[in-house]
């Protein structure tokens, strides 16, 4: 069974920073896309950032600039630093990741518990 195992949310002042980490835990034999979205209280679910196994990337236009996608395929980890941030940014950020756990099977959508950010004075 996969897990994506979040970390690294809290609360932060304007302007701040937060790096959230996810990690794939469990039975994997690949991961090809992996991507942050978060949903803010009344509102839904969006995407944040996503990046493909050779490390193309992909941002929402309010997050340009601003936040970093990066991940680190030996350890099945995929991060977001996310700078200058705002009232705005304040969210339950979700790990996303494709996960095909044996050759034989196709990629399952796979998501983590999500972490809470917040952004306020």
């Amino acid at each position: 069974q996969v897990q994506l195992v979040e970390s690294g949310g809290g609360l932060v002042q304007p302007g701040g920073s937060l790096r959230l980490s996810c990690a794939a835990t469990g039975s994997i034999f690949s991961i090809y896309g992996m991507g942050w979205y978060r949903q803010a209280p009344g509102k839904q679910r969006e995407l944040v950032a996503t990046i493909t196994n050779g490390g193309s990337t992909n941002y929402a236009d309010s997050v340009k600039g601003r936040f970093t996608i990066s991940r680190d395929n030996a350890k099945n980890t995929v991060y977001l630093q996310m700078n200058s941030l705002k009232p705005e940014d304040t969210a339950v950020y979700f790990c996303n990741a494709e996960i095909r756990t044996a050759i034989y099977k196709g990629a399952d959508d796979c998501w983590g518990q999500g972490t809470q950010v917040t952004v306020s004075s």
